[in-house]
């Protein structure tokens, strides 16, 4: 028995936020049904049949960051705009113990399953929706994805080099962390039905989650009345709480090859010395963590000049040889491939997806020694389980099931 194997989430999730969510839950056993509309081919997820692709081959179910985001769920198709659609829902919730989506703010309202409706099928169930701006409030009706979630909630603002626009992130920083918030969410709702026999919706919004990361920002400015951009700042290479310097990422021998380094103290700025064995490195004015916080534009200068003729994994390793805190900026490739952490962790995990075949996928970033998680199974293919949930779960017939296929209801 894995740790969440007693459990069913009726699943609507997408994308990342959402879906992120519900595949750690499966990782850890629960059984994670993952529902799709038949009549626009799954589109509900934009991510499905989108690339990354495995090779030359296109369709519906060979996108990659889809399989990535649903390893291990069930995946089964339901028209809700018909009647007898809607009725399999009921049927499924009665035997599920949470619904789960991160749908724009009143969705499941509009198509007959508030959390009222589902509460009336099933008393105790937890319902969890994951929107931008949650289902109160002046937003409620706006619309996010995690880089405007990102922007909405100032993290964008905090991003960035002085005299720069904000920089922001590379990817959607937001909606894997609006993942683990919601995973959170279900597990808490989920601690209080056992302790209480209570149900509930559980209202979460990203935004607000979002806002919540700019804790030492705000504190800043709420207790000293400093902005976070003001001459110098931000620098979000540089440390001042607590104050380092270096600290930074700087370039290394070759093209577009960077090196982290990070002198926490006076100490690591003498072991910084031994390696560097360089000219500057000796001037007392460097001496000291409040001396190169001073010059800490010329300081990162020398740092970059040294270390741009360097190879960055020599560099690094010499580097934490003499305990100071280094390592190479690593490509994807690197990190998968060449990095010995990776198998002994076992971060990424090959799954057996129906049509992709055998390919490796996010794993969980914690172990168990107990009750570890696993992925052996890819994302289902659209309506891949019909049969599994509407016959094996839900008792239906082959002829029913035939029947309703045809029917367009799955």
């Amino acid at each position: 028995m894995a740790a969440l194997s007693h459990l069913r989430i009726c699943d609507f999730t997408g994308q990342l936020a959402g879906a992120g969510a519900t595949k750690f839950l499966a990782a850890m056993g629960a059984q994670v049904i993952r529902i799709e509309d038949p009549t626009n081919m799954g589109r509900w997820d934009i991510l499905r049949g989108l690339p990354p692709y495995v090779d030359e081959r296109r369709g519906i179910n060979l996108g990659g960051a889809f399989n990535n985001h649903n390893v291990g769920k069930l995946g089964i198709t339901l028209n809700l705009r018909t009647e007898r659609g809607k009725e399999l829902l009921r049927q499924l919730i009665a035997v599920s113990d949470v619904v789960s989506e991160n749908f724009a703010a009143g969705v499941l309202d509009r198509w007959g399953f508030s959390y009222e409706a589902m509460c009336a099928i099933r008393p105790d169930i937890i319902y969890v929706s994951n929107c931008g701006f949650g289902h109160d409030g002046p937003y409620r009706d706006f619309k996010t994805w995690g880089p405007i979630v990102q922007a909405m909630s100032g993290l964008t603002f905090s991003s960035g080099l002085p005299g720069q626009p904000p920089a922001g992130w590379g990817y959607s920083y937001m909606d894997h962390t609006g993942a683990y918030y919601m995973a959170i969410a279900i597990m808490l709702a989920l601690r209080h039905r056992n302790v209480t026999g209570e149900g509930q919706w559980v209202d979460l919004a990203c935004t607000e989650a979002a806002a919540t990361l700019n804790g030492p920002a705000l504190l800043d400015f709420t207790v000293n009345g400093r902005p976070l951009r003001r001459p110098g700042l931000p620098n979000a290479n540089r440390s001042d709480s607590p104050p380092m310097a270096p600290h930074g990422i700087y370039p290394a021998a070759g093209e577009d090859n960077w090196i982290a380094i990070a002198c926490r103290h006076d100490g690591d700025w003498l072991a910084l010395e031994g390696v560097a064995a360089e000219p500057w490195v000796a001037d007392p004015a460097y001496a000291t963590v409040a001396g190169r916080l001073q010059r800490q534009d010329e300081l990162d200068a020398h740092v970059a000049a040294w270390t741009g003729t360097k190879d960055r994994f020599e560099l690094a390793a010499r580097l934490r040889a003499a305990g100071v805190p280094a390592t190479a900026v690593q490509r994807p490739s690197e990190r998968i491939d060449d990095d010995p952490n990776t198998a002994a962790w076992g971060l990424w995990p090959e799954v057996h997806h129906t049509e992709m075949g055998c390919v490796r996928v996010d794993g969980l970033p914690v172990h168990f020694s107990k009750t570890d998680w696993t992925m052996t199974r890819g994302a289902g293919c659209l309506g891949e389980h019909n049969a599994e949930v509407f016959g094996g779960i839900l008792g239906l017939g082959a002829a029913e099931m035939d029947q309703l296929h045809a029917e367009g209801v799955i």
